[in-house]
């Protein structure tokens, strides 16, 4: 968002989080009664089978003073089974540099009513480290935790002096909720608007201001189902129900109800800025002369200033500065594209658009466009929330056709997007306001996964040689995001535990060569030696070989039989296997699977065998065309993989030479 000191901490966070009420913490008051009925539940028929259940969480903030700003949770918990003892470990996530967790009270009621208070230590654990935020926790572990026992605590959230932030309530936890209720006291200096974007529980009341001189805005919920996470479902923070609060100026922007004349203006403001920021034309036509030829050929010129985009610093997927590092290093965040130029370095926007004026210079059509993200959550045009568009990527006209890039996302070949950008709405700008345009979406062809092995077969039925894995697109890139900040030993472990992943079997793996970890080459290729002990078994007078030698990942998918989240797949991609088996001297091939396969139209696989002078060949491939799938799918899609691990588990079957192991 656009107002100053404002800043953005991620929802879960927030979740629960609420208002310091001066008298409500009072030692006399300091814990909500208990009803019998609570004390002797054993389960609830909304809940059926549940470990546990929230009987009651109460979130309340208060912005309203702008020298402390805190939140308030209280969170009673019952445990039902065994399985909810694990609640007992409880951990409360913040943001180091924005906030502290204190005042931890925490206390297990057994079911006679008798309590044991929590004296033990309050631990400090990192759970995720960003570019802006280090994301921590404080964890601690309840006292004599039984089935029947309810856990209760409560705890302050503290944040920066002087500081206002967006928040949001998260009503869906991974517990059904029996009761909710959630406050916000606003700051005072700032218009505060919200939405829930998902949708609210059934039962819940919406969210209301009440009048007068210190309004709250308060909401109930009842009888919140559990949030439940499944394999390949769309981001959480896209599914649960939710309450988003923004704060802006009173004087910025105008309150809209119609989402064409909010956005139009919002297109206005940003295309001035994207236009203003490359403005000095001769700037990037001198810059532009040092970086292509005027023989080259449109695309050929477009090629060269993306590789030279490469080279820019970019400061955005550098670990945090302080203030005081930044001053020491004298950088500067902001500028125009000259800037950029001139100083090597920004952040992934101003690289971005730094490419869009050089792609001017060139005598190339380019525009920028102001685009929404799909990695944390999906796109709301209705929604009229400006932070909603947050990422800028250049449009340029190649012969007749808009190519979508962005430069500023390392590692991202040459006319591809990062996956997150991919398949987004967006605002294609101009001085108008714009016009809404949907992201480009890589073929499954550009994103693969493609094996090569060259392997012999022992007597002792040992499959051992060499294994190429090459990367390409998509999945290329995502790796190198990935592990952008890893040693080389943490690269090695892991392009290992997939290669052991993707086998389902106890393998031997070594890395022998030094993938290319920092450019945006389409391809990353990882070189193996592989070693698969027992990979063949004697059956009689016969040896069989499964063919699916790479098929772990396929191996478990999709077991459950019913289904609540939509299928969502960050890309469409492919796996190609290309596996040659060099058989011991005197074997012979009894029977080869049948060609085979499944061609579910967006899911495809298919399965090849053949043998050759004492050779083995075996070729198998999957292609997912698919990025989301309505949950009545699902069924189709479990079908498919039954047909790919039923197509794995054929058997080569083998005569091995007398005398030998088998």
């Amino acid at each position: 968002m656009s107002v100053r000191r404002l800043f953005l901490i991620i929802g879960v966070i927030l979740a629960g989080a609420a208002v310091y009420r001066v008298s409500s913490i009072r030692a006399a008051e300091e814990w909500l009664p208990i009803s019998p009925e609570e004390l002797k539940m054993t389960s609830v028929p909304e809940a059926p089978g549940a470990p546990a259940i929230n009987l009651y969480r109460e979130v309340d903030r208060d912005d309203s003073n702008f020298h402390t700003p805190h939140e308030y949770n209280y969170v009673r918990i019952k445990v039902l089974t065994e399985e909810g003892r694990s609640y007992g470990d409880a951990e409360i996530p913040f943001s180091k540099d924005q906030s502290d967790v204190i005042n931890i009270r925490a206390r297990t009621i057994h079911p006679d009513g008798s309590v044991v208070n929590f004296d033990g230590k309050v631990y400090e654990k990192e759970i995720v480290k960003g570019r802006n935020f280090r994301y921590l926790a404080k964890t601690f572990t309840f006292s004599d935790v039984q089935p029947g026992s309810i856990l209760e605590y409560h705890y302050m959230i503290d944040f920066k002096e002087g500081y206002v932030y967006d928040s949001n309530w998260v009503l869906s936890t991974e517990l059904f909720t029996k009761t909710g209720k959630f406050t916000l006291k606003p700051s005072a200096d700032f218009r505060l608007s919200w939405s829930w974007p998902n949708g609210l529980p059934t039962g819940s009341t919406q969210p209301a201001e009440s009048k007068g001189v210190n309004p709250i805005v308060s909401m109930e919920t009842h009888n919140v189902p559990a949030f439940l996470t499944e394999e390949d479902m769309p981001p959480e923070e896209a599914m649960k129900f939710r309450v988003d609060f923004e704060y802006k100026y009173f004087g910025e922007g105008i309150v809209d109800s119609d989402p064409e004349k909010f956005w139009k203006r919002e297109g206005k403001k940003h295309n001035d800025y994207t236009e203003g920021f490359v403005g000095k034309r001769k700037a990037m036509e001198d810059a532009v002369g040092t970086i292509v030829a005027a023989s080259d050929s449109p695309e050929m010129k477009l090629q060269k200033i993306y590789a030279r985009m490469e080279k820019i610093r970019n400061t955005t997927y550098e670990i945090a500065k302080t203030e005081q590092e930044q001053k020491r290093a004298k950088e500067k965040g902001s500028g125009s594209a000259e800037e950029i130029w001139k100083r090597g370095y920004g952040d992934r926007d101003q690289i971005a658009l730094l490419f869009m004026g050089l792609a001017r210079a060139a005598g190339l059509e380019a525009s920028a466009a102001w685009i929404s993200t799909r990695d944390n959550r999906f796109f709301s045009k209705n929604v009229m929330k400006e932070a909603d568009l947050h990422r800028y990527v250049v449009i340029v006209k190649l012969n007749g056709k808009d190519v979508y890039f962005d430069p500023g996302s390392m590692f991202t070949p040459y006319g591809m997007l990062p996956w997150w950008e991919t398949n987004c709405p967006g605002i294609k700008l101009d001085k108008d306001g714009g016009t809404w345009v949907m992201t480009s979406l890589p073929d499954s062809g550009d994103s693969q996964i493609e094996r090569k092995a060259d392997l012999k077969l022992t007597e002792e039925g040992t499959l051992e040689g060499k294994l190429t894995v090459t990367y390409t697109g998509l999945e290329a890139s995502t790796l190198r995001v990935e592990q952008r900040n890893q040693d080389d030993t943490t690269r090695k472990k892991l392009l290992e535990d997939l290669v052991r992943h993707s086998v389902p079997a106890t393998i031997e793996v070594d890395l022998t060569n030094k993938p290319d970890w920092t450019s945006a080459d389409p391809k990353l290729v990882a070189e193996f030696n592989l070693k698969v002990p027992g990979w063949v078994s004697g059956a009689g007078s016969h040896a069989l070989m499964p063919v699916g030698l790479f098929g772990g990942p396929e191996k478990h998918i999709y077991e459950h039989t019913t289904r609540t989240h939509p299928l969502y797949y960050h890309y469409l991609s492919q796996k190609a296997d290309d596996v040659t088996i060099e058989l011991p001297l005197g074997w012979k091939v009894s029977s080869l699977p049948k060609p085979g396969g499944r061609d579910a139209k967006l899911l495809v696989y298919t399965l090849k065998v053949d043998e050759n002078n004492g050779t083995l060949h075996i070729g198998r491939a999957l292609k997912n065309d698919a990025v989301m799938l309505d949950p009545k799918y699902y069924p189709a899609v479990r079908s498919f993989y039954e047909s790919v691990r039923t197509g794995d588990e054929e058997q080569i079957v083998l005569q091995p030479a007398r005398g030998s192991g088998n």
